[in-house]
């Protein structure tokens, strides 16, 4: 239960962090999503970090580790750990794995989301 309060905590300060990265103005107007690329960049570099430092020094998923990487990075983006499985699938040679894991990610999701728009939109 313990671990369950680590990562809400975490999961509460990345949300913020990511309604607050929301609200940073943004000049261009061309209508691409700059914030959550930016967002989903560093989420992604944060959790890189924090999985690494863990390796190296031994960490496993004692409570800062799951503060950071499940909570705070999680509540940040999803985005994050989708990268991290990535990569790691890809650095341990599992390339074909990693392209299905990548592409049916994209593919389903953006079904998903569609289909989700779909069933409100009837509804």
């Amino acid at each position: 239960m313990i671990n369950c309060l680590f990562v809400g905590m975490g999961g509460f300060l990345g949300a913020v962090f990511r309604y607050l990265m929301g609200m940073i103005p943004v000049p261009d107007k061309s209508g691409f999503p700059w914030i959550t690329l930016s967002v989903n960049v560093i989420g992604a570099f944060v959790i890189g970090v924090i999985a690494a430092a863990a390796a190296k020094n031994g960490w496993g998923n004692n409570h800062m580790v799951l503060f950071l990487k499940t909570g705070v990075c999680g509540g940040f983006t999803t985005f994050s750990t989708f990268a991290l499985e990535s990569s790691s699938l890809l650095e341990k040679g599992q390339t074909g794995m990693a392209g299905i894991y990548m592409v049916c990610s994209l593919a389903l999701c953006l079904l998903a989301v569609w289909a989700g728009q779909k069933i409100a939109g009837i509804m």
